[in-house]
């Protein structure tokens, strides 16, 4: 999680989606590299991708911006529907606020706002889910396609299931803490606990720092989360395909397995999978060079190969070399 100094984001903006609103902004550093979009969890707003992680990205090349999804954040949330338990809303076969298709167009919204044509899409937990479904429904907006810790994202209901620890789900299901700013602290302390992987000492004075910075609401919103979780997706299935793809998993995950990322791995022409040692359903600082170092080979795959001109090509040389 992260607070976000504000001098090292732009201003907030607003891209729309129809009636929705989404907020967006742009790191300082490295304005003039390739565009990079940061597409978020469920619940989460898009504070909780580190600035630290943000800034290595810039390091490696990458115009970083992320937005906050629809129903979280500062972006529009959504009437109340009938189901308000995200667990329900996984098991129904479709969902009533909207399609996860909006979802996507959300995205491609927001890159219209950038005035970006085209970008690189880091997707983290239902963010890779989405990022997914945009560059199947969008495949000329995306350069490269990078999703982490994320279930394939043309699964829902018991398929999706298949793929979540349930023991930690459950313990999610559990978290009660009242709506206010203190609750929301407490909150991101809990979540962040939960997420972390057990092979290292979770820092709960880090966690509870980050979560004063950023107090973020969404965490606890069983009602908001239950709309985006419950948004089905109609379109091709992810074998279809056919950007640059990059599949991240923490090999801790408590949340969700890394069959995930296997599974995405092996239905995705040319994906690549890589484990994160002692990562977890998180991004934690040991991480972030290996993250971006990733992204940035993937982003190398995708340049096309300038052809020398006639003038440039090398002489053949008649005579073998001495």
């Amino acid at each position: 999680m992260s607070s976000s100094p504000t001098h090292l984001w732009s201003p907030v903006r607003r891209a729309e989606n129809g009636t929705v609103r989404l907020a967006y902004d742009r790191l300082a550093e490295g304005a003039d590299g390739e565009p990079l979009l940061l597409v978020i969890g469920l619940g989460a707003n898009r504070r909780w991708v580190p600035d630290g992680l943000c800034r290595t990205l810039a390091a490696q090349g990458f115009a970083v911006a992320r937005y906050d999804q629809r129903d979280g954040g500062e972006s529009t949330h959504l009437p109340p529907t009938a189901t308000r338990n995200p667990i329900s809303a996984l098991l129904r076969r479709r969902g009533t606020a909207y399609t996860a298709e909006d979802m996507a167009d959300d995205a491609v919204a927001v890159l219209d706002a950038l005035g970006w044509q085209s970008a690189h899409l880091l997707g983290v937990s239902l963010g890779g889910a989405v990022a997914q479904r945009v560059a199947l429904r969008h495949p000329d907006r995306v350069r490269t396609l990078t999703t982490m810790a994320s279930v394939p994202g043309d699964v829902s209901g018991l398929r999706a299931l298949r793929y979540v620890r349930l023991g930690t789900l459950a313990k999610f299901a559990r978290l009660r803490f009242p709506d206010t700013r203190e609750g929301a602290v407490a909150a991101g302390v809990a979540v962040s606990r939960l997420l972390a992987s057990p092979r290292r000492p979770f820092d709960e004075r880090a966690a509870r720092k980050a979560a004063e910075g950023n107090a973020d609401s969404g965490v606890h919103d069983p009602e908001a989360q239950s709309r985006q979780i419950g948004a089905q997706w109609h379109g091709p299935p992810i074998s279809a395909l056919d950007r640059p793809t990059l599949v991240l998993h923490g090999a801790d995950d408590p949340l969700i397995k890394p069959a995930a990322g296997r599974a995405i791995a092996a239905r995705v022409r040319g994906a690549r999978l890589v484990l994160l040692p002692e990562v977890g359903h998180e991004l934690p600082a040991p991480a972030w060079d290996s993250v971006a170092t990733e992204i940035r080979a993937l982003a190398d795959t995708a340049r096309p190969t300038r052809k020398r001109r006639p003038q440039e090509q090398r002489p053949r040389n008649p005579l073998p070399d001495r």
